[in-house]
């Protein structure tokens, strides 16, 4: 429901995977949904965590381009350029290794290398259908961000205006999309309780049985060695855990500034920007 909303509703769809990251955040597919929309919203610092999080979930760099250009909605090009030349970056396929161009693009004019830019999309290619008016408009982009408006306005003054819009993503919709909230909170609550029962009998059923085959229990022993293993993997664990988590946390509170910081001035991605 989120991927048809975001072209609709954008923030509704934000908000819908949000809901969906309460109930399944250690699910690839729902935090990649949740950076997606994160991205499209312009919430560019928590887009970043998302993905970056489902990255370490499934190990899929396929989405490097919309971290990049996130990265230049925190006014950090530098980095969206440094992104591009990681060994993650080669391992793309073709089509988005072709948005990482487009994205690696637009930071080298943000940086003012407007030649640079250029060369960028120099090295693409002649491409087809609406690849080549998405080209064509990162490059009238470029062009007119070094200052060459006429240009830019030539290269695409034959280009279908509705085509360009469908090509950049921008086109709007032409059906509408009806949402209808069928979660009961209650009912759902309701189904935890009862499955909670089901599990506190289950368990009772199996207390039961244990002591009836005593020939089966562990002795004092080694019933205490087994806690005391169980309590030193745990201590490992949340070692683990508290350096990760302090690295996530030192990363976050740093996309957080660079984003009020870009808000501040102005700087980022306007819209869908891929």
């Amino acid at each position: 429901m989120a991927g048809r909303l975001l072209d609709v509703d954008p923030e509704l769809a934000y908000e819908h995977t949000q809901a969906a990251v309460r109930r399944g955040g250690r699910i690839d597919v729902v935090r990649e949904a949740a950076g997606i929309a994160a991205y499209r919203t312009g919430r560019f610092a928590e887009a970043l965590r998302e993905l970056r999080t489902v990255r370490r979930l499934n190990g899929s760099s396929e989405h490097l381009p919309i971290m990049a250009d996130a990265e230049r909605g925190l006014g950090r090009p530098e980095r969206a350029i440094a992104l591009a030349t990681t060994p993650e970056a080669e391992s793309l396929d073709r089509y988005a290794k072709l948005e990482l161009a487009l994205v690696v693009s637009g930071a080298r004019s943000d940086l003012g290398e407007h030649d640079a830019a250029l060369a960028v999309l120099d090295k693409l290619g002649p491409q087809s259908g609406d690849l080549a008016i998405r080209v064509l408009a990162a490059r009238a982009a470029a062009l007119e961000a070094a200052g060459r408006v006429d240009e830019a306005e030539a290269l695409l003054a034959g280009v279908d205006p509705e085509d360009l819009e469908r090509a950049t993503g921008n086109a709007v919709p032409d059906e509408d999309v009806v949402v209808y909230d069928v979660y009961d909170d209650e009912a759902d609550a309701d189904d935890v309780q009862e499955s909670d029962r089901v599990d506190l009998d289950e368990d009772v059923d199996l207390d039961e049985d244990d002591d009836l085959d005593g020939d089966d229990d562990l002795d004092a022993d080694d019933a205490a060695d087994l806690d005391e293993d169980d309590d030193s993997g745990e201590d490992e664990d949340e070692d683990l855990g508290d350096a990760a988590g302090d690295l996530d946390e030192d990363d976050a509170k740093k996309d957080d500034e660079d984003e009020a910081g870009a808000r501040d001035s102005g700087s980022g991605v306007e819209g869908d920007r891929k």
